[in-house]
């Protein structure tokens, strides 16, 4: 999957924020995500749980790589997590990389 605007790439950044008193299911689920995640190959361009301070997880960090904001909606919308209704929040947004070492 290829997205273009203007020639570059169109990436969007995703953050969905676990419910309270979800992690026996975000580790019940976490096998099928990852393999969701892996499978998706160049279109996830980078991925990660964020933690809370005592070093739980507590929600899902995404960028992918879409046509549109209801494509990358779609993309994540087909995670096992999202399936089993884990995030209390979801944020989408176009996202473009202009530093860093990656």
């Amino acid at each position: 999957m290829t997205a273009e605007f203007g020639g570059l790439s169109v990436l969007y950044f995703v953050y969905r924020v676990d419910k309270p008193g979800t992690p026996d299911l975000r580790m019940k689920i976490r096998p099928a995500h990852i393999e969701y995640a892996e499978d998706l190959g160049d279109t996830l361009y980078s991925a990660g749980p964020s933690f809370d301070d005592e070093g739980n997880m507590n929600g899902s960090v995404w960028i992918v790589e879409a046509g549109s904001r209801a494509e990358a909606e779609a993309i994540t919308a087909a995670d096992p997590y999202e399936k089993v209704d884990l995030f209390e929040t979801k944020i989408v947004r176009r996202f473009e990389r202009t530093a860093g070492t990656a």
